[in-house]
Parts: C-alpha cells; structure tokens; sequence
C-alpha cells in the first residue's frame, strides 16, 4: 500500500526530495514576511474572482480576510519563519484542517494553477525560490487529494460495517 506522501509524488509529478527542497535554506529571512503576505493575496483574490462556482464554492464559508492570513502565517511558519500559525492556530494538521472541504484532483489543479500565477506576478520573489515553493505546493496538493480519498475509503468502510451489523441485528417484534 502506497503511502500519502508517495501518492502525491505519483499524482504531482515532484519527486519528494524536490518538494522539500525548501528546507534545503531559509526562504523566509530570503524573502520576508511581505512577500507572503502578497503572494496569499494574490493568490486569494484570483481564487475569489474564479469564474468557476464549484471552485469558489469551496471557500465561501471562509473569509477571504481569515484565508489570506491563514496561508501567509502558515507559509511564513513551513518556510524558515517564526511558527505564526501554530501560535494562533495551533498544528497545521493540514489534512485534518482540509478534511471539509472537496480536495479532489481537479480542485488541487485549480488551486495550483492560480498559486502558479500568483507566483509568476510575485515580482519580489526570485526564481529559484519559486520553483522551489511551487514544487511543494504542487506535491502537499496532492498530499491532500490523497489524504482526503483516505478518509473517503474510511468513510465507506465504516458505512458497510454499520450496514452488515444493522443487517444482522434481529428484527425487534
């Protein structure tokens, strides 16, 4: 059986060490804290004006405000920074903070493609570092699709042991 982390670098296409090169130095004393607030900003605005409404479906429970913050903080902490997230927000847990929300293929796409342009407007940010922060998203992308089939499978487990055990509970009279 496949792990999650294999999965995503099947799915993604990004080798796990090239996802990860972004341990490999500090990309936030490299980049400073605006450049991620303006990359979460970018890329939430183009995700906000998505044409599409089952893409943008899928966050209109959240603010854009809150959304913005959550990335940048949560980028900032991942990428060298201090741990912003983890202070507010607690762990990431990124699977389990993702787990009401439609993480499928073609929503990880989506997704990719407007952090794709965000990035490419980010004229602050060089190109190594986007080439390296664009292989990890595009592999925790994947991360999640995998992790949300995961608990799809569970899910589906845990309902046809509910209907065996329903089914051979005897009638009461």
């Amino acid at each position: 059986m496949q792990s999650l982390q294999e999965k995503a670098s099947v799915w993604s296409g990004v080798d796990r060490a090239d996802a990860f090169a972004i341990d490999d130095s500090n990309l936030f004393e490299k980049l400073g804290l605006q450049s991620f607030i303006n990359l979460s900003t970018n890329f939430y605005t183009r995700v906000y004006d998505d044409e599409e409404e089952w893409f943008r479906s899928i966050f209109s429970d959240s603010k854009k405000e809150d959304a913005i913050q959550n990335q940048y903080e949560f980028f900032v902490q991942r990428m060298g920074g201090p741990p912003l997230y983890s202070q507010r927000k607690g762990h990431p847990a990124l699977i389990g903070r993702h787990r009401p929300f439609p993480v499928t293929h073609e929503a990880a796409e989506r997704w990719l493609q407007h952090m794709q342009n965000a990035l490419d407007d980010s004229l602050d940010i060089d190109h190594d570092s986007k080439i390296k922060m664009m292989n990890f998203f595009r592999h925790t992308a994947f991360f999640l699709v995998a992790g949300n089939e995961l608990k799809n499978q569970n899910q589906n487990q845990n309902n046809q042991v509910a209907c065996k055990h329903a089914a051979n509970k005897p009638a009461e009279e």
